[in-house]
């Protein structure tokens, strides 16, 4: 008798608790909210501050003008803006780095320039001496042309993911 009754107040014990428990209101937690990343780009044409309701296809991908001018302007011959076009590309996150633009080699963290906001790394000394000795538009076109771009840059999918390369 004694036995069944510590069965039984260990049982209404046991019940008590998980009923307190099971009462308690989970800690509302504040939704997660993701940190609003600014649009920032220089229209290719102008070098203004880009709109980013003003774009165009380019590479598969959108590049950014200032206005609705410089979009037409891009449009009728986007070869004279196509070195500025390839660095938006890579500085809106569209396209990023795979190997060193000059050489299609791996590239080195060690081997880093910074070129109007972009962090471009090259495969080795050599590489980043050059892109080094040059300095403006010089230095963009020689990382940012067409030639150079294939060789050291390829699509993001999505959004930012994936390895796709499109020319």
């Amino acid at each position: 008798m004694k036995k069944s009754l510590r069965i039984l107040a260990l049982l209404l014990c046991t019940g008590v608790s998980l009923t307190v428990i099971a009462d308690e209101k989970p800690k509302q937690e504040k939704p997660v909210q993701k940190a609003e990343v600014k649009f920032t780009a220089k229209c290719p044409v102008s070098g203004a501050d880009a709109d980013k309701e003003q774009f165009t296809a380019y590479k598969n991908k959108k590049t950014y003008f200032c206005c609705e001018k410089c979009k037409a302007a891009f449009e009728a011959d986007n070869t004279k803006y196509a070195v500025k076009a390839n660095h938006q590309l890579v500085q809106t996150r569209q396209f990023r780095q795979t190997k060193c633009p000059f050489s299609g080699g791996d590239m080195n963290k060690e081997q880093a320039v910074k070129m109007k906001g972009v962090n471009v790394q090259f495969c080795c000394e050599k590489c980043k001496g050059k892109a080094e000795a040059a300095t403006g538009d010089d230095q963009l076109a020689m990382v940012f042309s067409d030639d150079a771009f294939k060789k050291g840059f390829e699509a993001r999918q999505g959004k930012g993911k994936g390895k796709k390369k499109t020319e």
